[in-house]
């Protein structure tokens, strides 16, 4: 009987059962007065007058008129240069050790602070993730399975003073003692800088490990299990890891990627999806009767939610400043809003660039519809990432075609306008006129500004199909190959012409 896994499970049905149930409105009351009271002697604080928001008798509705909206360009050079320079007390006390450098999907990389309270508030969210697996029907000896981490390289770079990496390198670099021995790849492999090293040196190695549970992003996980697969010559990642049973994806919808990525399994996983952005530890999958997340209320990250419709939005996708942001009592369920957070990392209406909607209000639960700079509506077509993965799904199962990636621009030839979609496909066989043409119906059939769009300004659309490697040598040529790298969905058209310059080159 498998003793320490009986006694880790108890323990956290324990934990389970101890959590209490405030509702979300106090919860996040109390997190951004406790937000308020710690940064109010900060520069950021003072300038907008923290004490007097906290001496209001309606402390979020000051709050939400003294201090504006920020995207990355603004709050970077308003007020974290400052930090990048070593001044202390910008936007939090002190002066933060870390910073997370994004994956920079829609523009170069962006350097996010990460301090010491956002550490902690990761840990314990990532705890309380754990306690939830309560409500999952796994066996004792789960637990004690070995759990492998794929992200970024631990190995973070030392600039301006400061230490740097992605948010899975810094999270993983901060991994207690006591939990090493069920972390894989290990501390050593995964400082390996370079991606195709790291995952040889895994595949050496897969045969002597125990592997219960995998997390990382889709399409990352899918080519080290390939790679791990081929180096052993078996037929499926089970035959080298027969207990895995859970995966935890996170990052990016896994939908698209599942006809490709079960492909390598021997039988399907539990899926279990977590938020956790550069910024913070925003939600997580907490029970298994759903596919959504439920917000972390009460742990270090307010929450504002703006409308997401096209009066409050500009053109580059960035929140207008006289857009109302509603609070978590007053959304509604399944209408897309853009999130702002403020966080113990010292972002302050802070637009993370992410889409959601609530699939259930009284639990918080969220899924994640898109970004904003990933939606295209040139021509009025209001085409977020939420429609384009389900028209992915929808095309997989119509044509038998597995396809992780997928890339969109709206450009003009001829004077007329066109949406030219590029395919990345991993198996299968279609032709890329019958694929356009159920595309095309079905975005008309479950999106009507589409269907206007294609009526009027829109003209036509264009389907072209490449193999999935295409995508991921574009990622290498770009220098943007690793665990935390996502491509783009939706391009703008100078970064899709240098991408089809390079889908024709080769």
């Amino acid at each position: 009987m498998p003793v320490i896994g009986e006694l880790i499970k108890k323990a956290i049905e324990l934990g389970g059962k101890l959590n209490s149930e405030n509702s979300p409105e106090k919860d996040q009351e109390k997190v951004l007065t406790q937000l308020l009271e710690t940064a109010k002697d900060t520069a950021f604080g003072k300038y907008y007058g923290f004490k007097n928001i906290l001496d209001a008798e309606d402390i979020p509705k000051a709050f939400q008129n003294k201090v504006p909206y920020h995207d990355y360009d603004k709050i970077y050079n308003e007020w974290w240069k400052k930090i990048r320079e070593g001044h202390e007390d910008i936007t939090w006390p002190g002066i933060n050790k870390y910073f997370a450098v994004s994956s920079g999907t829609t523009s170069n990389s962006k350097y996010i602070p990460v301090t010491e309270d956002m550490v902690d508030a990761i840990r314990k969210t990532g705890i309380q993730q754990v306690v939830s697996l309560s409500k999952y029907d796994l066996p004792p000896d789960f637990f004690e399975r070995q759990i492998m981490m794929l992200g970024s390289s631990t190995a973070l770079q030392q600039q301006d003073g400061f230490l740097q990496g992605e948010i899975s390198g810094i999270s993983a670099n901060q991994i207690p003692f006591w939990f090493q021995s069920f972390y894989k790849p290990g501390p050593e492999i995964s400082a390996i800088e370079d991606w195709d090293e790291r995952i040889e040196e895994i595949a050496k190695n897969a045969k002597d490990w125990d592997i219960g549970s995998i997390s990382g992003i889709p399409s990352w996980i899918e080519l080290m299990m390939k790679k791990v697969i081929s180096y052993h010559g078996v037929s499926s990642i089970h035959d080298i890891w027969p207990n895995l049973s859970v995966y935890t994806p996170g990052g990016v919808a896994f939908e698209p990627h599942r006809k490709s990525f079960e492909k390598n399994l021997a039988h399907p996983l539990i899926y279990i999806d977590t938020y956790l952005a550069s910024e913070g530890f925003l939600a997580f999958q907490n029970r298994p009767d759903t596919d959504a997340m439920a917000l972390v209320l009460d742990n270090g990250v307010y929450f504002e939610f703006v409308p997401f419709e096209p009066e409050n939005i500009d053109e580059n996708g960035a929140v207008n400043a006289d857009a109302k942001a509603l609070g978590i009592a007053e959304v509604e369920e399944n209408k897309d809003y853009i999130l702002m957070i403020s966080t113990v990392a010292g972002t302050w209406r802070y637009m993370i660039g992410d889409t959601i909607a609530f699939t259930n209000k009284e639990r918080s639960e969220i899924r994640i519809t898109g970004r904003t700079k990933f939606f295209l509506n040139v021509v009025g077509s209001q085409l977020g990432v939420h429609q384009m993965d389900k028209a992915m799904e929808a095309l997989q199962e119509k044509f038998n075609l597995a396809i992780p990636e997928y890339t969109v621009a709206a450009i003009e030839e001829n004077d007329e306008y066109l949406h030219r979609w590029y395919l990345g496909k991993d198996s299968g066989d279609a032709d890329e006129a019958a694929v356009k043409d159920f595309l095309d119906a079905f975005l008309r059939e479950n999106n009507k500004n589409y269907n206007v769009a294609r009526n009027k300004a829109l003209k036509s659309i264009d389907v072209k199909i490449v193999p999935v490697s295409t995508f991921i040598a574009y990622n290498e040529k770009q220098k943007k190959k690793g665990g935390q790298v996502k491509f783009p969905r939706v391009m703008k058209a100078e970064p899709f012409g240098k991408w089809e310059d390079f889908v024709k080159s080769i």
